[in-house]
């Protein structure tokens, strides 16, 4: 069957519409994280498996912070995201996941719990709750996805558009390739940041580190809401 073709202008005023849909996914979305206490996100690929040991240690630092009070809030879907909200369970934790819709790999997975499960149609949307409702962003490894939402958080920060938070990455072999770049082309050699940018995210190897990182940093600062 053949799609009928849409000019300009009916393509104009369809996409006038779309605007109710975007505003209906912020009011719902914002309801239901105002309810939960403070979280942390975590990020990483959707394509890791259980026998991974990023999966493990995802699933090991969710159940340490949950353990330490805070919700987890994930991507929503498999791998990493799956890690984290099972161990935000573990921990007895409020356990969210920020779905999206994607065409190949992405469905809710089984340890979000049920109220705190949340659908969405649009990643900017989706990337402002992120954003909104976390006082830290734990981050394992992963690909594109996991990369945009490192760079959106530690830009947001460096421009002043956020609140300092601590943003934590797990994995010095994997991460290490992206830091020497960044640290060797991007400050030494362009100059495209400061080397105070540097003290914006920290690269750990263990659960522990992590949490002890994030603790520290609220022993001198004020754990308060984003909203």
């Amino acid at each position: 069957m053949n799609k009928v073709k849409k000019n300009w202008n009916e393509i104009k005023s369809n996409d006038s519409w779309s605007i109710f849909k975007i505003m209906s996914e912020f009011v719902d979305a914002y309801d239901k994280m105002s309810k939960i206490g403070p979280c942390i996100s975590v990020f990483g690929s959707a394509r890791t498996k259980e026998e991974n040991k990023y999966y493990k240690q995802g699933v090991e630092v969710s159940k340490k912070l949950a353990e330490a009070g805070y919700g987890i809030i994930s991507g929503g879907g498999p791998g990493i995201m799956e890690a984290a909200n099972k161990g935000a369970q573990k921990g007895n934790g409020e356990s969210v996941g920020l779905n999206i819709e994607l065409p190949f790999e992405q469905h809710f997975n089984p340890y979000i719990d049920p109220e705190h499960n949340l659908e969405f149609d649009y990643f900017f949307v989706r990337k402002v709750i992120f954003v909104r409702y976390s006082q830290a962003f734990v981050i394992l490894p992963g690909g594109f996805g996991t990369l945009d939402e490192f760079f959106e958080a530690i830009t947001l920060i460096q421009t002043g558009k956020i609140t300092r938070r601590p943003i934590v990455l797990i994995g010095k072999e994997y991460w290490s390739g992206l830091i020497d770049w960044i640290m060797n082309t991007m400050l030494d050699q362009e100059k495209n940041i400061s080397v105070k940018d540097l003290d914006l995210f920290k690269v750990v190897d263990t659960a522990d580190e992590a949490l002890n990182y994030i603790e520290d940093f609220y022993k001198s600062n004020v754990l308060m809401p984003n909203f």
